[in-house]
C-alpha cells in the first residue's frame, strides 16, 4: 500500500468509507483479543437479562473500525498519531457500520492533519460520533541536491 503524500491532502476532503458486517464470531475474536469478557458481548440471555437487545458489539470494536479506515487511507499507520470520540449507539451482530471521514484542517507547517470521524448502522443510525483523528506528516524532503 502506498503512503499518502501530504500535498494530496484538502480540508473538507472525503476518505474512502468502510463498512464492516458485524458477526457473533468476531465480537468472540474480539473479546478474546482484548481480554474483554463482558457477559454483554458473549452470553445472550445475560445481555438480554441486562436490558439489551441481546449480546453487543464492544465499543472499542467500533472504534477499531474507525481506525483501520484511517490507516487505509493514511496507508502508513505511525501517521496517525490519535484517535478518540464518543459511542453514541449500540452495535449488534448482524449491523453493517459504516465509517466515514473528512478532513477538517490540514496545517502547512506542522504537517498535521485533523479527520473528522462518524460511524453509523444499515439504518443511518450513528454508532460513533465526535471522532477525530489527528495524523503527523513526516517534514518535506529537500528536493535539492548538492553539487
Amino acid at each position: 500500500m502506498r503512503t499518502l503524500d501530504f500535498e494530496q491532502v484538502s480540508p473538507g476532503q472525503a476518505l474512502p468509507p468502510l463498512t464492516k458486517h458485524v458477526t457473533v464470531e468476531q465480537i468472540r475474536q474480539y473479546a478474546e483479543a482484548s481480554g474483554d469478557r463482558n457477559p454483554i458481548h458473549l452470553d445472550e440471555s445475560f445481555a438480554r437479562s441486562a436490558g439489551l437487545p441481546g449480546v453487543i458489539a464492544h465499543g472499542m470494536l467500533t472504534m477499531a473500525f474507525a481506525n483501520q479506515m484511517v490507516t487505509d487511507w493514511l496507508g502508513n499507520r505511525s501517521l496517525l498519531k490519535s484517535l478518540h470520540g464518543r459511542f453514541a449507539g449500540m452495535v449488534v451482530p448482524g449491523d453493517d457500520v459504516t465509517c466515514s471521514g473528512t478532513v477538517a484542517s490540514k496545517d502547512d507547517g506542522t504537517r498535521r492533519v485533523v479527520i473528522n470521524l462518524v460511524v453509523t448502522n444499515q439504518r443511518g443510525e450513528k454508532v460513533f460520533n465526535k471522532g477525530v483523528a489527528e495524523a503527523e506528516f513526516p517534514p518535506q524532503r529537500s528536493s535539492t541536491h548538492a553539487a
